[in-house]
């Protein structure tokens, strides 16, 4: 399907399918010229920017004053107008440009922030999840039998079962001592009959 012209474009269809006469206030555009004032801003602040200037401005004072009456273009009788309106010129661009860098600085250290709460928050809210399950266990581990009362148990359950024992062996004895008196006396009929 092919985009429509702009020409054949409708002021009555839906705002998708129309193009923008006007461009945006947000856009790429903004961010790219924001980013371009940033690095601008930045550059102004280092040695190198100030050296430059300071040779430029040298340069043009040396040059002036130096060069044939022909080639000069700024005179240092009437005190350099030209360099003077230039550094001006620059001085009025570099404040607001430092002033957009630094607001733009502003907004990112906001969001930074926003973002550093919020994070916080999550490990305030964890971290009090933890010390409640920890408090749970702690709870439960007091609730659980210790290996000393395991073994106490296990040991009076094999006295019990040792006494048992005991006690059945006995019932045996006496109960199997007339069994076996019958056996005998079984025994002693049948061979008198044989």
């Amino acid at each position: 399907m092919a985009r429509d012209n702009r020409s054949t474009v409708r002021l009555d269809a839906p705002k998708g399918l129309r193009t923008r006469v006007l461009p945006g206030r947000r856009g790429p555009g903004r961010d790219r010229f924001g980013r371009a004032t940033e690095s601008v801003a930045r550059g102004m602040g280092t040695p190198y920017f100030l050296i430059a200037l300071t040779l430029f401005c040298v340069a043009w004072m040396i040059f002036n004053t130096i060069a044939p009456e022909a080639w000069r273009f700024d005179s240092a009788a009437i005190g350099f107008t030209a360099l003077t309106l230039i550094l001006s010129l620059q001085a009025s661009y570099a404040a607001p440009l430092i002033l957009l860098a630094q607001n733009r600085q502003d907004d990112r250290d906001r969001v930074q922030f926003e973002q550093d709460r919020q994070r916080a928050e999550r490990n305030l809210a964890d971290t009090e999840y933890l010390a409640r399950e920890v408090v749970a266990l702690r709870i439960a581990m007091r609730d659980m039998a210790s290996k000393d009362f395991i073994r106490a148990e296990l040991r009076s359950m094999l006295d019990e079962l040792d006494r048992r024992d005991a006690d059945e062996s006995d019932t045996t004895r006496a109960s199997s001592a007339p069994a076996r008196r019958e056996q005998r006396h079984d025994a002693r009929h049948d061979g008198h009959r044989g």
